[in-house]
């Protein structure tokens, strides 16, 4: 079965949150997507500096020189930090910690049925994470990032958003439930 690797993003800056929120919600995001099918986790942090306790042993540490380029040079930091025999990268962001495992295996299952170089989750018509991206994608990532690509979306309304954390408002307001 094609090896599936799993990348976090957690490389920006976090300034309208006002502190590292990488720091606060990354353990959360790793416990979930431990729980979900992905062979390998790699977290890229970049402005800040994380502790390797944060990844409980669950992940390996990359560190982006270029985050200040955008989420697509921290994702081709981290896609070229994993494994040769990774067929397709799960992308999740470090601030969504309601990301939920069944929604990692979903997409992965719907890609290994019907293919595609990316594949995203989405809830109520609107794309979101997880987002695969096969190995034939990772050579074009612009500093953009993939949000620039147009995927092909599995529906998981059923399973909740993986929520976005901007601000600390955002932890109690129901956007995430950290």
């Amino acid at each position: 079965m094609s090896r599936v690797a799993a990348v976090v993003l957690a490389a920006g800056a976090a300034s309208r949150f006002g502190s590292p929120k990488q720091r606060l919600l990354l353990p959360r995001v790793l416990e979930r997507l431990a729980a979900s099918p992905v062979d390998e986790i790699v977290v890229v942090e970049g402005a800040y500096r994380l502790c390797n306790s944060l990844l409980q042993g669950r992940a390996r540490l990359v560190h982006c020189g270029e985050w200040k380029r955008g989420p697509g040079a921290s994702l081709r930091c981290g896609l070229a930090a994993l494994a040769e025999d990774a067929e397709a990268a799960i992308v999740i962001m470090a601030d969504g910690p309601d990301l939920s495992p069944e929604a990692v295996a979903r997409v992965i299952a719907s890609w290994r049925a019907e293919g595609g170089d990316v594949v995203a989750a989405s809830y109520g018509g609107a794309r979101g994470h997880p987002l695969l991206a096969a190995r034939a994608a990772w050579r074009h990532v612009p500093d953009a990032g993939l949000r620039v690509v147009e995927p092909r979306l599995v529906a998981c309304d059923d399973l909740g958003a993986p929520g976005d954390v901007d601000t600390p408002d955002d932890l109690g307001s129901g956007t995430a439930g950290a």
